[in-house]
Order: C-alpha cells, then sequence, then structure tokens
C-alpha cells in the first residue's frame, strides 16, 4: 500500500489544468501545499473550428457527404498531457522530487502513463484514476489519503 509520505508530490490533473503540490506532513494527517500550477486554454471545439465541415461528391448523381472536422478541443487536450509529462521529466531531472502520486481522469492517466519518461515513472508511488482538479486543494490531501487507504 502506498502512503502518502512527508515531501511526496501529488500532481492532480484533469485535460487542462494541473496542479503540483507537496506534502508537508504525513500520511496520517496531510498537508498539502501548493508549488506550482498550469493551465491552459482550451475553448471549446466549436469556438476553435474556422470553417463548416468539408463535403465531397460521392459516386451517386447529385450526392454528397459531409467530412468531419479535426477536433481541436481534443487535440488540445491530449497536447497538454504529453506537455505535462515533459514538465514532469524537467523537474524529475533536476531532482525536484523523489516520490510522485498521479491523480488524473482515467483518459488522461493513460495518455500520460504512454508518454511519461522512465526517470518519471520509476518515481511514480501511486496512480489514482479519478478527477479531483476541481476539489479544493485542502480536500484533495483528504481524498487521496482514503483512495491509498482502500487501494
Amino acid at each position: 500500500m502506498a502512503r502518502l509520505k512527508h515531501d511526496t508530490w501529488v500532481v492532480v490533473t484533469d485535460s487542462e489544468k494541473a496542479l503540483f503540490l507537496t506534502n508537508l506532513t504525513d500520511h496520517e494527517d496531510p498537508n498539502l501545499d501548493v508549488i506550482e500550477k498550469e493551465e491552459q486554454d482550451n475553448p471549446s471545439d466549436r469556438d476553435q473550428s474556422a470553417n463548416r465541415p468539408g463535403r465531397m461528391q460521392d459516386t451517386g448523381v447529385q450526392q454528397r457527404s459531409a467530412m468531419d472536422d479535426t477536433d481541436w478541443h481534443e487535440l488540445a487536450k491530449e497536447r497538454f498531457a504529453k506537455d505535462l509529462s515533459q514538465i514532469l521529466y524537467d523537474k524529475a531531472h533536476k531532482g525536484a522530487f523523489d516520490k510522485l502520486i498521479l491523480v488524473a481522469a482515467p483518459q488522461v492517466l493513460g495518455v500520460l502513463r504512454e508518454d511519461l519518461h522512465k526517470e518519471v515513472a520509476d518515481r511514480i508511488v501511486a496512480e489514482i484514476p479519478k478527477n479531483l482538479a476541481n476539489h479544493p486543494v485542502d480536500k484533495i490531501g483528504d481524498l487521496v489519503k482514503r483512495e491509498l487507504d482502500t487501494a
């Protein structure tokens, strides 16, 4: 069972923002402090699309089909997870943390896992597949502790 030890980093992220937290106390009474916050401005896909979906001629007489446009909103979410993995690598390489707990929605966690450098992956002590990014920081510590205790 993983524990939320002193100086363990907890990164809480969704697909648009990430909180970098460190535990100032121990597992029994966690006290997370914000080290850094990363955010991405990611308007809805409709706001990012410049054109109407394209049309293409079908083989039949006077038939046309709509073509899907690129989902810019989803691409930005994926890019944010990849950028986050690079930020974590840079911080791990500089020795900023020894132990890391990742807290992210399952889809974001999957993208992160694929892209994390071994130097970061080796420092992960737990992964929590939940989106806690919109919770108050003072509640995140208790929620993380509860998840680790039931794992």
